[in-house]
Protein backbone atom coordinates (compact mmCIF):
# COMPACT_ATOMS: atom_id res chain seq x y z
CA UNK A 1 0.00 0.00 0.00
CA UNK A 2 1.27 3.39 -0.87
CA UNK A 3 2.11 5.52 2.06
CA UNK A 4 0.37 8.95 1.72
CA UNK A 5 -1.57 11.68 3.45
CA UNK A 6 -4.01 9.84 5.10
CA UNK A 7 -1.47 7.27 6.09
CA UNK A 8 -1.24 6.54 10.09
CA UNK A 9 1.94 6.11 11.41
CA UNK A 10 3.48 4.40 14.86
CA UNK A 11 6.79 3.79 15.59
CA UNK A 12 9.02 2.00 18.60
CA UNK A 13 10.67 4.78 20.70
CA UNK A 14 14.14 3.32 22.55
CA UNK A 15 17.42 4.22 22.99
CA UNK A 16 18.98 2.21 20.86
CA UNK A 17 16.51 0.53 18.63
CA UNK A 18 18.40 -0.37 15.71
CA UNK A 19 18.33 -4.19 16.69
CA UNK A 20 14.17 -3.86 17.00
CA UNK A 21 12.19 -6.63 14.77
CA UNK A 22 8.77 -4.18 15.50
CA UNK A 23 9.10 -2.60 12.42
CA UNK A 24 9.21 -5.51 9.99
CA UNK A 25 6.51 -7.24 12.09
CA UNK A 26 4.33 -4.46 12.10
CA UNK A 27 4.08 -3.17 8.75
CA UNK A 28 4.08 -7.31 7.65
CA UNK A 29 0.91 -7.00 9.46
CA UNK A 30 -0.65 -3.74 8.22
CA UNK A 31 -0.23 -4.78 4.82
CA UNK A 32 -1.75 -8.68 5.64
CA UNK A 33 -4.44 -6.52 6.99
CA UNK A 34 -4.89 -4.04 4.26
CA UNK A 35 -4.36 -1.25 6.40
CA UNK A 36 -3.06 2.38 5.39
CA UNK A 37 -0.29 2.69 8.29
CA UNK A 38 3.23 2.83 8.53
CA UNK A 39 5.68 1.59 11.70
CA UNK A 40 8.65 3.73 11.99
CA UNK A 41 12.34 3.50 14.31
CA UNK A 42 12.91 6.49 17.06
CA UNK A 43 16.04 6.90 18.57
CA UNK A 44 14.69 9.37 21.37
CA UNK A 45 17.20 9.91 24.33
CA UNK A 46 14.62 12.65 26.00
CA UNK A 47 11.41 10.91 26.32
CA UNK A 48 8.95 13.75 27.17
CA UNK A 49 10.30 16.09 24.00
CA UNK A 50 9.71 12.90 22.13
CA UNK A 51 6.31 12.83 23.04
CA UNK A 52 5.81 16.33 22.68
CA UNK A 53 6.75 16.59 19.16
CA UNK A 54 4.63 13.18 18.66
CA UNK A 55 1.07 14.93 19.83
CA UNK A 56 1.52 17.39 17.32
CA UNK A 57 1.90 15.33 14.63
CA UNK A 58 -1.93 14.47 13.55
CA UNK A 59 -1.52 11.22 11.65
CA UNK A 60 -0.04 9.87 14.77
CA UNK A 61 -1.84 6.76 15.55
CA UNK A 62 0.27 4.99 18.72
CA UNK A 63 4.56 3.89 19.88
CA UNK A 64 5.89 0.66 21.58
CA UNK A 65 8.02 2.10 24.05
CA UNK A 66 10.89 0.22 24.69
CA UNK A 67 14.48 0.50 27.17
CA UNK A 68 14.98 3.32 28.68
CA UNK A 69 11.34 4.89 28.62
CA UNK A 70 9.35 2.56 29.78
CA UNK A 71 8.98 4.39 33.16
CA UNK A 72 9.69 7.74 32.37
CA UNK A 73 7.44 8.39 29.50
CA UNK A 74 4.34 8.20 31.59
CA UNK A 75 4.07 12.03 33.02
CA UNK A 76 4.09 12.75 29.96
CA UNK A 77 0.29 10.82 28.66
CA UNK A 78 -3.12 11.81 29.73
CA UNK A 79 -4.18 8.56 30.82
CA UNK A 80 -2.34 5.25 31.71
CA UNK A 81 -5.20 2.29 32.19
CA UNK A 82 -5.18 0.69 35.61
CA UNK A 83 -2.31 -2.05 34.90
CA UNK A 84 -0.24 -0.22 33.49
CA UNK A 85 -1.00 2.31 36.60
CA UNK A 86 -0.49 -0.41 39.11
CA UNK A 87 2.92 -1.19 37.51
CA UNK A 88 4.45 2.00 37.55
CA UNK A 89 4.99 1.24 33.60
CA UNK A 90 4.30 1.27 29.87
CA UNK A 91 4.93 -0.05 26.69
CA UNK A 92 2.42 1.12 24.38
CA UNK A 93 0.71 4.49 24.01
CA UNK A 94 -2.09 4.88 21.68
CA UNK A 95 -3.42 8.21 20.17
CA UNK A 96 -7.19 8.25 20.79
CA UNK A 97 -9.60 11.39 20.31
CA UNK A 98 -6.54 13.68 20.74
CA UNK A 99 -5.25 12.32 23.76
CA UNK A 100 -2.03 10.00 24.25
CA UNK A 101 -3.36 6.33 26.63
CA UNK A 102 -0.64 4.66 28.03
CA UNK A 103 -0.76 0.79 28.14
CA UNK A 104 1.29 -2.29 29.51
CA UNK A 105 1.13 -5.08 27.12
CA UNK A 106 4.43 -7.05 28.91
CA UNK A 107 2.27 -8.19 31.42
CA UNK A 108 -0.37 -10.48 29.05
CA UNK A 109 3.09 -11.22 26.66
CA UNK A 110 5.35 -12.43 29.68
CA UNK A 111 2.44 -15.04 30.96
CA UNK A 112 0.67 -16.38 27.73
CA UNK A 113 4.84 -17.36 27.09
CA UNK A 114 5.37 -18.75 31.04
CA UNK A 115 2.31 -20.29 30.66
CA UNK A 116 2.60 -21.67 26.67
CA UNK A 117 5.63 -22.99 27.42
CA UNK A 118 4.74 -25.23 30.38
CA UNK A 119 5.62 -23.65 33.46
CA UNK A 120 4.25 -24.05 36.33
CA UNK A 121 3.90 -20.50 38.20
CA UNK A 122 1.66 -21.30 41.62
CA UNK A 123 3.54 -21.99 44.66
CA UNK A 124 7.00 -21.36 43.29
CA UNK A 125 10.30 -19.53 43.71
CA UNK A 126 10.52 -17.08 41.11
CA UNK A 127 13.86 -15.01 40.28
CA UNK A 128 13.52 -12.01 38.11
CA UNK A 129 16.94 -10.27 37.20
CA UNK A 130 16.54 -6.23 36.60
CA UNK A 131 14.50 -3.96 37.71
CA UNK A 132 13.65 -1.64 34.93
CA UNK A 133 10.00 -2.01 33.37
CA UNK A 134 9.93 -5.45 31.26
CA UNK A 135 11.21 -6.14 35.27
CA UNK A 136 8.14 -4.43 36.74
CA UNK A 137 5.33 -5.76 34.43
CA UNK A 138 6.46 -9.25 35.09
CA UNK A 139 7.10 -8.94 38.65
CA UNK A 140 3.75 -6.77 39.86
CA UNK A 141 1.47 -9.58 36.43
CA UNK A 142 3.13 -12.77 39.11
CA UNK A 143 2.32 -11.21 42.07
CA UNK A 144 -0.91 -10.64 41.57
CA UNK A 145 -1.49 -13.52 39.32
CA UNK A 146 0.13 -16.77 39.55
CA UNK A 147 -0.25 -17.09 43.14
CA UNK A 148 3.93 -17.57 43.48
CA UNK A 149 5.44 -18.51 46.58
CA UNK A 150 8.35 -16.11 46.46
CA UNK A 151 9.80 -13.53 44.46
CA UNK A 152 13.49 -12.36 44.30
CA UNK A 153 13.85 -9.40 42.86
CA UNK A 154 18.03 -8.89 41.76
CA UNK A 155 19.40 -5.89 39.89
CA UNK A 156 22.04 -3.30 39.75
CA UNK A 157 20.39 -0.37 40.03
CA UNK A 158 19.80 -0.63 44.10
CA UNK A 159 17.32 2.17 44.35
CA UNK A 160 15.28 1.22 41.38
CA UNK A 161 15.49 -2.19 42.41
CA UNK A 162 14.22 -1.56 46.40
CA UNK A 163 11.44 1.15 45.24
CA UNK A 164 10.38 -2.19 42.82
CA UNK A 165 10.56 -4.41 45.56
CA UNK A 166 8.43 -2.23 47.73
CA UNK A 167 5.86 -1.19 45.32
CA UNK A 168 4.94 -5.42 44.67
CA UNK A 169 5.25 -5.85 48.17
CA UNK A 170 2.53 -3.25 48.86
CA UNK A 171 -0.23 -5.05 46.09
CA UNK A 172 0.28 -8.69 47.02
CA UNK A 173 0.61 -11.06 49.20
CA UNK A 174 3.61 -12.60 48.52
CA UNK A 175 7.62 -13.04 50.09
CA UNK A 176 9.06 -10.72 48.43
CA UNK A 177 13.19 -10.20 48.82
CA UNK A 178 15.38 -8.07 46.84
CA UNK A 179 19.33 -7.59 46.15
CA UNK A 180 21.91 -6.86 44.29
CA UNK A 181 22.70 -8.69 40.79
CA UNK A 182 26.34 -10.23 40.84
CA UNK A 183 27.36 -13.70 41.54
CA UNK A 184 27.82 -14.40 44.92
CA UNK A 185 23.71 -13.58 45.57
CA UNK A 186 23.07 -15.72 42.51
CA UNK A 187 25.27 -18.54 43.75
CA UNK A 188 22.82 -17.99 47.21
CA UNK A 189 19.46 -17.74 45.60
CA UNK A 190 19.66 -19.84 42.49
CA UNK A 191 19.50 -23.60 44.13
CA UNK A 192 16.08 -23.39 45.67
CA UNK A 193 14.76 -21.29 42.78
CA UNK A 194 12.25 -22.92 39.92
CA UNK A 195 11.95 -20.56 37.59
CA UNK A 196 14.30 -17.67 36.87
CA UNK A 197 13.41 -14.67 34.47
CA UNK A 198 16.06 -12.35 32.38
CA UNK A 199 15.06 -9.04 32.09
CA UNK A 200 18.14 -6.70 31.35
CA UNK A 201 19.58 -6.17 28.22
CA UNK A 202 22.47 -8.50 28.79
CA UNK A 203 23.59 -10.47 26.04
CA UNK A 204 21.05 -8.56 23.38
CA UNK A 205 23.06 -8.26 19.80
CA UNK A 206 25.79 -7.46 19.31
CA UNK A 207 26.67 -8.11 22.52
CA UNK A 208 25.32 -11.97 22.53
CA UNK A 209 27.93 -13.69 24.31
CA UNK A 210 27.11 -11.69 27.85
CA UNK A 211 25.02 -13.23 29.89
CA UNK A 212 24.19 -12.48 33.99
CA UNK A 213 24.34 -16.14 34.84
CA UNK A 214 27.21 -18.21 35.34
CA UNK A 215 26.10 -21.71 33.61
CA UNK A 216 27.69 -23.34 36.48
CA UNK A 217 24.70 -22.15 38.51
CA UNK A 218 21.81 -23.55 36.28
CA UNK A 219 20.12 -26.69 37.46
CA UNK A 220 17.79 -28.64 35.96
CA UNK A 221 14.74 -27.90 38.08
CA UNK A 222 14.88 -24.34 36.70
CA UNK A 223 12.65 -22.84 33.93
CA UNK A 224 14.27 -20.22 32.33
CA UNK A 225 12.75 -17.50 30.20
CA UNK A 226 14.91 -15.03 28.84
CA UNK A 227 13.26 -11.90 27.86
CA UNK A 228 16.10 -10.92 25.21
CA UNK A 229 14.70 -12.08 21.62
CA UNK A 230 17.53 -11.02 19.37
CA UNK A 231 19.28 -13.54 19.19
CA UNK A 232 16.63 -16.05 19.05
CA UNK A 233 19.10 -18.24 22.01
CA UNK A 234 20.66 -16.06 24.16
CA UNK A 235 23.78 -17.12 25.76
CA UNK A 236 21.75 -17.53 29.12
CA UNK A 237 19.40 -19.77 27.50
CA UNK A 238 21.57 -22.15 25.34
CA UNK A 239 23.80 -22.22 29.07
CA UNK A 240 20.20 -23.44 30.75
CA UNK A 241 19.17 -25.69 27.86
CA UNK A 242 22.94 -27.65 28.49
CA UNK A 243 22.23 -27.44 32.16
CA UNK A 244 18.57 -29.45 31.56
CA UNK A 245 16.83 -26.67 32.22
CA UNK A 246 13.13 -26.08 30.69
CA UNK A 247 14.08 -22.83 28.34
CA UNK A 248 11.78 -20.35 27.07
CA UNK A 249 12.58 -17.72 24.19
CA UNK A 250 12.40 -14.01 24.32
CA UNK A 251 10.44 -14.62 20.92
CA UNK A 252 7.33 -15.44 22.52
CA UNK A 253 7.03 -12.78 25.08
CA UNK A 254 8.12 -9.99 22.05
CA UNK A 255 5.15 -11.91 19.63
CA UNK A 256 2.51 -11.86 22.40
CA UNK A 257 3.38 -8.22 23.78
CA UNK A 258 3.42 -7.39 19.91
CA UNK A 259 -0.39 -8.90 18.90
CA UNK A 260 -1.53 -7.08 21.71
CA UNK A 261 -0.35 -3.58 20.78
CA UNK A 262 -1.89 -4.17 17.05
CA UNK A 263 -4.65 -4.71 18.32
CA UNK A 264 -5.25 -1.37 20.42
CA UNK A 265 -3.84 0.64 17.38
CA UNK A 266 -5.95 -0.79 14.75
CA UNK A 267 -9.07 -2.57 16.76
CA UNK A 268 -8.76 -5.48 14.85
CA UNK A 269 -7.65 -9.02 14.88
CA UNK A 270 -3.69 -9.54 14.67
CA UNK A 271 -2.21 -11.79 11.73
CA UNK A 272 -0.25 -14.11 14.35
CA UNK A 273 0.75 -16.10 11.82
CA UNK A 274 2.42 -13.27 9.72
CA UNK A 275 4.10 -11.82 12.52
CA UNK A 276 5.66 -15.05 14.14
CA UNK A 277 6.49 -15.84 9.95
CA UNK A 278 8.62 -12.89 9.52
CA UNK A 279 9.89 -13.16 13.45
CA UNK A 280 11.54 -16.42 12.94
CA UNK A 281 12.75 -15.48 9.48
CA UNK A 282 15.40 -13.05 10.85
CA UNK A 283 17.32 -15.63 12.92
CA UNK A 284 17.44 -18.47 9.80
Amino acid sequence: MDIDTQTKFCGVIGNPVGHSLSPAIHNAAFRKVGLNFVYLAWQVETIGEAIKGLRALGNFRGASVTIPHKVAAMPFLDQVEETARRIGAINTIVAEKGKLLGYNTDTTGALQALRKGGVELGDRHIVILGSGGAARAIAVALAAESRAEKLTLLGVDDRERATLAQDVRSQAAVAVEDGHLDETVLRRVLPDAHVLIHCTPVGMSPKADATCVPASLLHAGLAVMDIVYNPLETRLLKDAKHAGCKTIPGLEMFLNQAVAQFELWTNQSAPVDVMRTVLESHFQ
